[in-house]
């Protein structure tokens, strides 16, 4: 149960302050690579998704292969703050202050979103990062153990201003029921809805469709993945203008790119 002075994990002995999670308990090097999702309509950078890398550039496999239940929490920790801190040194804050931070977060390793929050509001703050410039990923093919919990958690973050992103939207254990119940803000289409979509109706059909719900919904819809021009002339057809992909921009490892639109 969390303390004043920190988190009691379920073993009842192990806790952890913020200041533990800032100054860094998980022991394997990470850094990130950064990558834009852009808006075609605006020709505009929406975010920079953060995603896991070695120190050295390693891909994120290296890093994923290691994770844990026992380093888990820690490492959902490390990897907020690290992409906190990099995109500050990038210069982050003097960019388009309508231009967010994408963080992946993993729901099973939080454990009161409450009192876990701190750490990244604290980084935040150290880094001169307005927190409502963050959204938080939640992985749709990550099953969670507890819904109610991610629930709990989605209910602390809309309270601090964060945006929620529901990424891998049309695969997975959630569909359509996680879209009715977490209302995110963003869903990211996932990778196998999009690759080679203008070669396929069905597909077509799911996506103009999904357009038409989210937008009677007021949820965005990002394309990620999208690699040809076909590809996104035909998402654009149907209604979509976040896009996220080789098309536009290769993640850079410690640096925030400039994408290229059509």
């Amino acid at each position: 149960m969390p303390n004043q002075k920190g988190i009691m994990f379920p073993d009842g002995v192990r806790q952890v302050t913020c200041k533990d999670c800032i100054d860094g308990q998980f022991n394997i090097p990470i850094s990130m690579a950064f990558q834009p999702i852009v808006n075609t309509a605006t020709k505009r950078i929406y975010a920079y998704e953060a995603l896991v890398r070695g120190r050295a550039g390693e891909p994120a496999l290296s890093v994923l292969s290691q994770i844990n239940t026992d380093n888990r929490y820690f490492f959902d920790q490390a990897a907020r703050v690290t992409a906190i801190r990099l995109v500050s040194e990038l210069g982050f804050a003097s960019r388009d202050p309508d231009t967010k931070l994408s963080i992946n977060f993993m729901p099973n390793a939080v454990y009161r979103a409450s009192t876990c929050i701190r750490a990244t509001l604290e980084a935040a703050r150290l880094y001169d990062l307005d927190p409502k410039r963050l959204i938080f990923e939640i992985a749709e093919a990550d099953q969670i153990v507890d819904r109610k919990h991610l629930m709990d958690i989605i209910e602390v973050y809309r309270t601090e201003g964060f945006t929620i992103a529901l990424d891998d939207f049309g695969e997975g254990y959630a569909g359509l029921n996680h879209l009715i119940e977490i209302r995110p803000d963003v869903i990211k289409l996932d990778l196998n809805l999009i690759r080679n979509i203008d070669h396929d109706a069905g597909r077509q059909a799911v996506v103009r469709a999904t357009v038409s719900m989210c937008k009677e919904l007021g949820i965005g819809v990002v394309a990620e993945g999208v690699e040809t021009l076909e590809e996104w002339s035909c998402l654009e057809a149907s209604g979509v203008f976040l896009y996220q992909g080789y098309l536009f921009s290769r993640p850079a490892f410690e640096a925030l790119p400039e994408p290229q639109y059509p």
